[in-house]
């Protein structure tokens, strides 16, 4: 896959920017500071400028309809857990995309399809990696970055090109034995709240069009979109 790779210094949000300057070709733009990035729904990024990798893929799936759009969320998530991983160890995916390194996030995902009929057009994925920010001051809850886990300077650039070819990779796979095993939580049981409210859950699968499958402690399973479950730390 061959990637045309731009860089800016700063802008509102590499999604929007690559929604207004994308073409044809995959693209993808990173940039030193985000004004005003992204997180799901109205959540916003914490980022320090210069700090950390903040980056957009515009990418153009071949033949991928619209009701197995989640294997391309389990490309890049396994995708930066692998680069992740190799750097500290102790990484595993939260469902449905974050990053963690064992109960701190430190990475998060954002990932918006465009379709065509029942396939998808295009797909813009942002990502933000806490890369070599040392001190974090939002109250987002559990924040951890690459510097404070081994305490040494990461090259953004070159963890962007390593993250590129293991996508390259992974989207061209069968992966979601994979995605399960890298998941958070896998075994046992854990707390959780939904609209009844909290509850003991162990999970059982992640379906192919993404929904969550936990096990209740009653023995009842649910089935939950992505919002309709929380984990609780």
């Amino acid at each position: 896959m061959e990637w045309k790779i731009v860089h800016i210094d700063e802008t509102d949000s590499t999604n929007r920017w690559l929604q207004e300057h994308g073409d044809g070709h995959d693209m993808v733009v990173w940039t030193d500071y985000q004004t005003a990035g992204k997180g799901q729904g109205a959540n916003t990024w914490e980022s320090e400028r210069g700090k950390n990798l903040l980056f957009s893929m515009l990418y153009h799936p071949h033949d991928i309809p619209a009701n197995r759009q989640f294997t391309i969320s389990m490309a890049i998530s396994l995708a930066i857990a692998d680069a992740l991983g190799e750097q500290i160890g102790d990484v595993s995916i939260k469902w449905p995309n974050d990053i963690y390194w064992r109960n701190a996030k430190i990475c998060g995902i954002l990932i918006e399809h465009r379709l065509l009929g029942q396939t998808i057009r295009d797909t813009i994925i942002g990502v933000g990696i806490n890369v070599n920010q040392r001190q974090f001051h939002s109250d987002a809850p559990n924040p951890v970055s690459l510097w404070q886990i081994h305490g040494h300077e990461t090259q953004r650039e070159a963890l962007l090109n390593d993250i590129l070819a293991r996508f390259t990779y992974y989207i061209n796979k069968e992966n979601k034995s994979q995605y399960i095993k890298m998941l958070y939580r896998r075994k046992g049981f854990h707390p959780y709240c939904d609209k009844e409210g909290a509850f003991m859950g162990q999970l059982i699968d992640v379906e192919d069009d993404g929904h969550l499958l936990l096990a209740k402690e009653d023995g009842r399973q649910c089935r939950y979109a992505f919002k309709e479950v929380q984990f609780i730390t």
